[in-house]
């Protein structure tokens, strides 16, 4: 669907220069810009179907907290050091 917007020369320029970095087109720069403003945004008109995992699970990327305990610190040794010290028992048949 065209569309046409005014630039400042500030943004322009700096339109020109995205895309050529990028090695895109100017329209597809501008496409990138409004996905990336709606995603932050929390647009329910994003793509969600673009979105990567990362993307999908960010908010909660980072919120739990072990305490420092270093739960996963040498766990296959500390687990053979349990079975080591506690005996197997059979159950009958």
């Amino acid at each position: 669907m065209p569309t046409s917007i005014r630039l400042d020369a500030q943004a322009a320029r700096l339109l020109r220069q995205l895309a050529r970095q990028r090695g895109e087109t100017r329209s597809a720069v501008v496409r990138a810009a409004i996905h990336a403003l709606a995603s932050k945004e929390g647009n329910a008109g994003a793509d969600a179907d673009s979105a990567t995992a990362y993307d999908r699970l960010a908010h909660v990327i980072g919120v739990a907290d072990s305490g420092g305990r270093g739960l996963s610190t040498d766990t296959g040794e500390r687990f053979r050091t349990m079975l080591q010290k506690e005996p197997r028992v059979r159950r009958p048949r």
